[in-house]
């Protein structure tokens, strides 16, 4: 009798265990069922959300053209006025202000283009996944208008599509075509063979021909005299350009730190 007690309560000790075994796992079922939905959904808002600030665009107002592809510009944050220094995203200009390398064939073009085009204008920036450079300047795609400007200066052969880096690659694709179409009508940096290449401009491919930026520089007499004289000053740029002096780089007499309100090197840009 009492092997018969104890069996019988063991069988409803294992019963009892099973029906408990079976109510936890539909619970956690459940539970799972119900978290997943909230869980898709907070991705989905996360997703949305990253879109909702790499599509918004900032309104602001370029306050100076450094060259064709960077520029000074200010914006209103939080009730304050912030001025930034922009670098255009997937496109590259020849060289005009860099203190380490001669003014590029097409440079001052581009740069006369920009500032044509941008200088004292409301635009809007439009930021993509990474917002700054090494150099700590904002990666922006930049509207004038409903045209965008990076697409302008590709369009009339004033720029290259370069320093394609992931994840800052949102219009890269429609900016090679874009390119592609420049290249085939020859204009500006195309009318060069093989001066605009992949690992940048080479001045060499344009040795023996006259250089557009050289003749446009002459024409408008800026930066086109002697360099100053050694141990030469100036007070201000203004005194500096009555004097027919223009773009002094670091180095070169007549430049002071206090005349390169950039700190890119060139004083009287």
């Amino acid at each position: 009798m009492n092997v018969q007690i104890t069996q019988i309560i063991r069988a409803s000790i294992c019963c009892l265990l099973l029906i408990l075994a079976t109510s936890c796992s539909q619970e956690s079922a459940e539970k799972s069922a119900t978290a997943s939905p909230k869980a898709a959904k907070v991705t989905a808002t996360s997703k949305a959300t990253t879109e909702a600030l790499t599509n918004r665009r900032i309104p602001a107002k370029v306050v100076r053209v450094v060259d064709g592809d960077t520029m000074k510009v200010s914006y209103t944050e939080g009730g304050k006025v912030r001025e930034e220094t922009i670098r255009l995203l997937l496109v590259d200009t020849p060289e005009s202000v860099d203190p380490e390398k001669p003014v590029q064939p097409f440079a001052i073009e581009a740069s006369n283009y920009a500032k044509k085009m941008l200088t004292d204008k409301d635009v809007q920036l439009e930021l993509d996944v990474s917002e700054r450079d090494k150099y700590g300047r904002l990666l922006c795609y930049l509207y004038i208008g409903d045209k965008m400007f990076n697409e302008l200066l590709l369009e009339n052969g004033y720029a290259r599509v370069a320093y394609v880096y992931p994840p800052n690659v949102k219009y890269v694709d429609q900016f090679r075509d874009i390119q592609k179409k420049a290249q085939q009508k020859g204009v500006n940096i195309w009318s060069v063979e093989n001066y605009a290449q992949e690992d940048g401009f080479h001045e060499g491919a344009a040795s023996g021909k006259p250089s557009p930026s050289a003749t446009a520089v002459a024409k408008s007499g800026a930066a086109a005299t002697a360099a100053p004289k050694a141990g030469v000053s100036y007070n201000s740029c203004a005194e500096a350009r009555a004097a027919g002096v223009s773009q002094i780089r670091r180095g070169e007499p007549g430049y002071s730190a206090k005349l390169d309100g950039d700190n890119d090197g060139v004083a009287c840009e």
